[in-house]
Order: structure tokens, then sequence, then C-alpha cells
């Protein structure tokens, strides 16, 4: 393996990947704010949300077209380039619109960074290392999401919202400094045939699909929407013709024989299952602690912060435990404390204690530690080169859809187990009575979480350390 220096590269990697992720969500807890200064509706403002998430669900399906068309450096002075004009656009946008363009922007520069992490980790770190390596891109992706609401909560409440904005794009400067300075090119381009039917099957059925279920998870009819369902059946049915296509193709767009290694199969699967658990936990959990329990979004914000900022310095030390152990001692454990973390979950109430949920919140956030980055970098590491950029691009792919349908069913269930304990309440616009509504539903999402988690555990059954000899991987038994 060609040397390279290893440190450089991944500093200017996480340092762009970092505020990205942090400008993801750090614009969700402005959304109301938003609504007064440009007047819209809640349901205009949303598009903020969805659009970036749609943006990604057309995106992460071509990264493994586009990882094999470009070099390393293309690709990252692209997502930076993109990634700093949104940035700029959103700190001056003076309508919604302006707005609206900036975040497909930033979702652009995202789309392109998260696979072209992956994709340079796997190429530039022997087998043996790329746990630690993943498990610093664990710390970035969990622990920046998590800063975001916190750090924008402050600069709402003493500064404005465009310097959300402001704040980020320094930090975007250094990276592309970085970048500019150390990053290598690590892959040769091989330009494969760019076959545009498979592009467009694409684009309208995982685009679809996460932009459905991100839809579903905002309305009050939830997935019973009548357009929520059709257009579900159109993504669905596009997927299916991409899939048929894929298979019959010499050089498909998205190779699917990574489903051919069982490893790859199984690690895939406990990540989506991580991915439906954490996003229904981060979505429910705040709106518990707002409405349920009368606490400030800001408050919210800081008591959801030990765990994120737990499970970010765990990432890089589980990645050394799989490296040393190997991954089912810490799956099946990290998926026991998630179970049971998910079970007392479901039994809160409105006068739980706050140290309570902040302590059971950690716990979880360190069970998803031990699951996911392990699992994740086993399944890679059974992958042949030639298919790192595939396998990249339909995990990341899987994981904005199962975040799309964890979203939509977690609010969905909250919302039914709500309406039927109001509906049996004697004063249902009562404070308590809708407190009470609002931790009541959310015991069936956590509940549903507690289900994933044990069909999660049953999958972890099966996981075994992928040993690599001769550049070939293959299972250890």
């Amino acid at each position: 393996m060609k040397p390279y220096n290893t440190r450089a590269i991944m500093a200017s990697l996480l340092i762009s990947g970092f505020v990205g992720l942090f400008s993801e969500t750090a614009l969700n807890i402005a959304i109301s704010n938003l609504m007064e200064v440009f007047s819209i509706s809640a349901a205009t403002a949303q598009w903020l949300t969805t659009g970036f998430l749609l943006t990604l669900g057309i995106l992460m399906p071509l990264s493994g077209l586009l990882l094999q068309w470009f070099t390393t450096r293309q690709l990252f002075f692209i997502s930076l380039a993109s990634s700093i004009a949104g940035t700029l656009v959103a700190a001056l946008a003076v309508n919604f619109e302006m707005l609206m363009i900036a975040r497909v922007l930033q979702a652009i520069g995202m789309g392109l960074m998260i696979p072209l992490m992956f994709n340079t980790i796997l190429v530039v770190y022997p087998p043996e290392r790329r746990g630690a390596a993943m498990g610093f891109v664990g710390l970035v992706m969990m622990f920046a999401p998590a800063t975001g609401p916190t750090v924008a909560g402050i600069m709402i409440e003493w500064l404005s919202w465009q310097y959300i904005f402001w704040l980020s794009l320094p930090f975007l400067a250094l990276g592309l400094v970085a970048g500019a300075r150390f990053l290598e090119n690590v892959t040769e381009p091989a330009r494969p045939r760019i076959d545009l039917l498979s592009a467009a099957l694409s684009t309208v059925g995982f685009g679809g699909v996460v932009f459905d279920f991100s839809k579903a998870g905002e309305g009050a009819e939830g997935l019973t929407s009548p357009i929520v369902v059709v257009s579900i059946a159109i993504g669905a049915g596009s997927l299916i013709l991409f899939v048929l296509r894929q298979l019959f193709m010499r050089e498909p767009m998205m190779d699917l024989r990574v489903f051919r290694y069982p490893m790859f199969v199984v690690g895939l699967l406990l990540v989506l299952a991580c991915m439906m658990i954490l996003l229904s936990s981060m979505i429910i959990l705040p709106m518990v602690l707002q409405k349920g329990m009368a606490l400030s979004a800001f408050a919210a914000g800081l008591m959801l912060l030990p765990g994120s900022a737990l499970n970010g310095f765990l990432s890089p030390r589980m990645g050394k435990l799989f490296d040393k152990y190997g991954p089912k001692w810490l799956v099946l454990p990290g998926l026991v404390i998630v179970a049971i973390v998910t079970w007392l979950f479901s039994g809160l109430t409105p006068t739980s204690p706050i140290a309570f949920i902040v302590g059971l919140h950690m716990f979880l956030m360190v069970g998803i530690a031990m699951v996911w980055m392990p699992s994740q970098t086993n399944g890679l590491n059974q992958l042949p080169p030639d298919l790192y950029p595939h396998g990249t691009a339909v995990m990341n792919t899987l994981q904005q859809v199962s975040g799309a349908v964890g979203t939509a069913v977690a609010v969905s269930l909250l919302t039914r187990g709500m309406e039927r304990y109001l509906a049996e309440s004697a004063a249902p616009a009562g404070a308590a009575e809708l407190a009470n509504a609002m931790t009541l539903g959310s015991h069936n999402v956590f509940l549903f979480a507690m289900t994933v988690t044990l069909v999660g555990i049953a999958m972890a059954l099966f996981i075994r350390r992928v040993a690599v000899s001769h550049g070939s991987p293959h299972p250890m038994h």
C-alpha cells in the first residue's frame, strides 16, 4: 500500500465534513424564527429541511459513479465550493427563496463529502487501522449534528440566525486550505459509461422515497395521506425498475454485487437499524422535553448534548477496540444496551426526572457508538477495492432512506398515540392533558425502536470479523 499522509488527509476531510453536518441541523432550531422573519407557514419553512434531505436522496446513489469519474481532489473542491457558496448565500439571504437555494447548495456539498470521506479511508488505511479512522468519521457524523441546535440556540438568543452561517464560513475556508495543501488523489478515475435511464430511475426512486417519507413525517395525516401513498408507490416502482436494470448491465451505475458479501449485508442492516433508532429518538425526545415537560428549545438542546458528545468521544475509541477485537464483542453488548434504554424510555411520564432522561440518552448514544462504526467498517472491509465506491454509495443512500422512514414512522406513531389518548380525555385542550398525551404517544415510538433493536440483536448473532489477506477479504470464523 502506497504511504499517505493520513493525518493531514483526514484533518482536511473531517473539518469540512464537521461544518457541513453542523449546518444540516443548526437551522432546525431557527425554523420558528424564520417563519416570523420571512412571513412563511410551518409547511413552507419545513422545506429547508425536506429540500436538504431530497438533494441528499438524489445525490447519494450517484456518488459511486462520481467517485469513479472524478479525482479525489476534484470532488473535494467541488464539494467545498458548493458548501461555501451555499453558506455565503444563506448568510446573506433576504428571503425564503434565497435561503432555499442556499440549502440545496449546502446539501450538494454534503452529498459529495460523505461518500468521499468513506471511500478515501478505505483506500488510504490498511484494514487493521480502518476501525479507528472510521471512528473519527463517527465523531464528526454524531457530534456535529448534535452541537448544531445548541450553538444555533445561543446564536439566535444573542445575535441573529445569520450568524449560524457566518460562524461556519471560516471553518469551511480552513478545510479548503488544508485540502489544497495536503489532500492527495488516492484513486484513478475509471470513467465508466453513464447510463441516463439508470440515473433517472435512481432520482425518481431514491429521491422520491426519501422526500415522501420526509413529508409523511411532517403532516397530520402522516403515512396515510393519499399524496404520500401514491408518490411512495411511484418511488418504489422506479426503484424496482432501477434494481432490475442494474442486475442486467455490464457496467451498472450502482453495482449490486456488494450484496453477495454476507458481512457487508449484516453490517448494512445493522447500520440501517441504528439510523432508524437514532433519528426516531432524535425527533421525538426534543418534542417530549419541550411539549411534554415544558422546557425551552435551548434547554432541550443542552440536555441532549452530553449524550451526543459522549458518542463523538467514544466513536474513535470503539474503532480502536474493533481493530483489536473485531465486531461481535462490541456490537452485541451495544444492542443490548440500546434495547434496555428504549424499553426504559417507553415508560416516560411528564414528571420523569431530567437527570434520568439525560442519563438514558447518554447510554443510548454509548450503545449506538458500539454498534454503528464497527458494523459499517466490518461490512465495507469484506468488499474488494473495485466495489468500495459502490459499497459506500449503497450504505449512504440506504441510510438516507432508513432515516426518512424512521422519522415518518416515529411521527406517525406519536400522532396516533396522542389522538387516542385525547379522544378519551375529559379536558383534551388542557396543558396537563396535552403533556400526558405527548409522553404517552412517545411510548409507542420507543417500543418501535426497541423492536428494531431486538431484530438487530438477532442479526448481530451472525456477525463475523472479516480478515483481509492479499487484497481479497473473506469472513474469519
